[in-house]
């Protein structure tokens, strides 16, 4: 799988995206007789600056605090986007402490602010996209699937999911990308063995995961096929400044739109039925 401690997985991370890099791609010839995969380490050391000697180092994993500036050219010479860029920087200064408290819940003043929000669904998520909490209008949106406590085994391991996200495959590349944005060196014990069982049980997931790509929740359109119709909605996503590994996810539709309407019908038929945030 992959390595524990922040250095391990600097390393890997380099490695991975090396591979993925052709000479073409950063205006190198490619020369015949080349039997490696992607970019050679003199010539990721040579873009970037430094000495081969140093970035070898780099991927044996026996340099382990490159400075901000040696991991710009890093991913200048990587060709990594701005996700991936963060996420160098985040293994980067990574260290092998343990956060013993990422999976405490959020207090219950939070919890029961997205309660009263009745008309809009609402949710805390972890960086590992566990729900910590939801409020009833999101446990309408989400009824009909059998892991929405968990939004990547949702993905993967719920066949529902399938037809009611509008497109699955780009919500499982984000997916995973999400989860090798968290798995940093530092992450909890939960979204270890999230990464172990899906790595079981989805080969869509092991494809995913093996691509190293990273993905940063953003604010986007979301477009679900509802049993009550074509839900397209806004996915507000708000970090909760106290709580850095938890996001608030917040869905809004265009006002006066049928997916409004819809939204709305959605709600007023729970309210006919007790319900109540997740424990």
């Amino acid at each position: 799988m992959t390595s524990a401690d922040g250095p391990g997985r600097l390393a890997e991370f380099l490695r991975a995206r090396r591979r993925a890099v052709g000479p073409v791609d950063v205006g190198l010839v490619a020369g015949s007789g080349r039997q490696v995969p992607g970019l050679r380490r003199e010539e990721v050391a040579m873009l970037a600056g430094v000495s081969t000697d140093y970035y070898i180092h780099l991927e044996q994993g026996r340099e382990r605090r490159p400075s901000a500036q040696v991991v710009a050219s890093l991913a200048r010479a990587l060709l990594l986007d701005r996700d991936a860029h963060q996420h160098l920087a985040d293994l980067a200064a990574a260290t092998a402490a343990d956060q013993t408290d990422s999976g405490r819940p959020p207090s219950e003043t939070f919890a029961a602010l997205i309660r009263r929000w009745t008309t809009t669904p609402a949710m805390v998520v972890t960086s590992w996209l566990e729900v910590v909490a939801r409020n009833p209008a999101a446990d309408a949106l989400y009824g009909g699937l059998l892991h929405r406590d968990n939004l990547a085994r949702m993905t993967f391991l719920d066949a529902g999911a399938r037809e009611f996200i509008d497109d699955w495959a780009q919500l499982a590349h984000c997916t995973v990308g999400t989860l090798r944005s968290a798995s940093d060196g530092r992450e909890p014990a939960e979204l270890t063995e999230l990464i172990e069982e899906l790595s079981l049980h989805s080969a869509d997931f092991r494809r995913e995961w093996a691509r190293y790509d990273v993905h940063r929740k953003r604010s986007a359109l979301k477009v679900f096929h509802h049993p009550i119709g074509r839900l397209e909605l806004t996915q507000h996503v708000l970090t909760v400044p106290e709580r850095p590994d938890l996001q608030l996810w917040v869905y809004d539709a265009e006002a006066g739109s049928e997916h409004e309407r819809r939204l709305h019908a959605l709600v007023f038929g729970l309210k006919s039925v007790k319900a109540s945030l997740p424990a």
